[in-house]
């Protein structure tokens, strides 16, 4: 009886094919990028990009996530101090042309923030120290794989042996996987949506610091799923007070009756690694409140 070949081997003896036959139509299906990037086939690459980093985390044993966000442009402290230089330099020799004053007054501005990508290191280290031991990986750190904060939480878990996770997502600028993820588990995404599910699938806490656009719609759809019950209860810590009461008016929101007082239970502010991680063991001590319904 002949032995039924594997997928992979069938794959290796369909190159062989494929230098006989030149056509996209000779090639097995999984192996045709034209055909698999079809508007048709858009259902396919969905569940592919849902099921690839949720079957690999289960091999690696991953039980629980805390998701970190933030923005991709606030620099480590040594890569702030090369791009102010840059600015002085340019400032020095064009004082008075207003793009450079308004790069370096951009620059300035980032760079007081550079106390945000220590915290997120820091945050991630005291995080998996605790939680990661023997085999089990619970609460481990996942970010969106990028530079900036994404880039401080992989780091912080990198520089104690731990594990962490990168979900990083195809742009044509800004987002290359930083260095500092667990080879086996940087994940690359095409579509936003399901990139956004895995931040959650495993989350047992959010934890968000000072951002743009991506940092706010991360943040907020996961506020949305938890007011509206379609996610389990975590809890959503922001970091910096000033930065997000001046981002955000959340007391405003409350005012014109468009969310209510008990949504700004939501979420509470820190300003320290140890003050988040503080209020995190507190409640993971205490346990989930009752009643909470996981439907993502």
């Amino acid at each position: 009886m002949e032995p039924i070949h594997s997928s992979r081997a069938d794959a290796d003896r369909d190159q062989e094919s494929e230098k006989k036959v030149r056509s996209p139509s000779n090639l097995l299906a999984f192996r045709d990028v034209g055909f698999i990037t079809r508007n048709a086939l858009r259902p396919v690459r969905l569940q592919l990009e849902l099921l690839k980093p949720e079957l690999i985390q289960n091999e690696e044993n991953i039980k629980s996530t805390i998701a970190v966000f933030g923005s991709a442009r606030i620099p480590s402290p040594e890569d702030s101090d090369y791009m102010m230089q840059k600015a002085e330099d340019k400032l020095k020799q064009s004082p008075d042309d207003p793009e450079v004053l308004r790069e370096v007054n951009i620059l300035k501005s980032l760079a007081k923030k550079t106390k945000y990508y220590q915290e997120a290191r820091k945050f991630s280290q005291l995080v998996s120290q605790a939680c990661q031991k023997d085999s089990t990986c619970d609460h481990v750190v996942v970010t969106g794989g990028g530079p900036g904060i994404m880039e401080a939480a992989n780091r912080g878990a990198y520089e104690i042996g731990a594990k962490s996770i990168g979900l990083n997502i195809t742009l044509p600028f800004e987002q290359e996987a930083n260095a500092y993820i667990t080879p086996e588990l940087c994940f690359k995404f095409h579509y936003f949506a399901i990139r956004k599910m895995h931040f959650l699938l495993r989350a047992k806490a959010l934890v968000v610091f000072p951002g743009g656009f991506g940092t706010f719609d991360e943040l907020f759809e996961t506020l949305t799923l938890i007011q509206t019950h379609k996610m389990k209860y975590v809890p959503v810590i922001l970091f910096g007070r000033e930065f997000w009461s001046q981002a955000v008016n959340f007391d405003f929101l409350v005012q014109e009756g468009v969310i209510s007082p008990k949504d700004l239970d939501l979420f509470s502010y820190v300003e320290t690694a140890e003050e988040a991680w503080e209020q995190l063991t507190s409640y993971f001590k205490n346990g989930d409140p009752p009643n909470q319904e996981d439907d993502l």
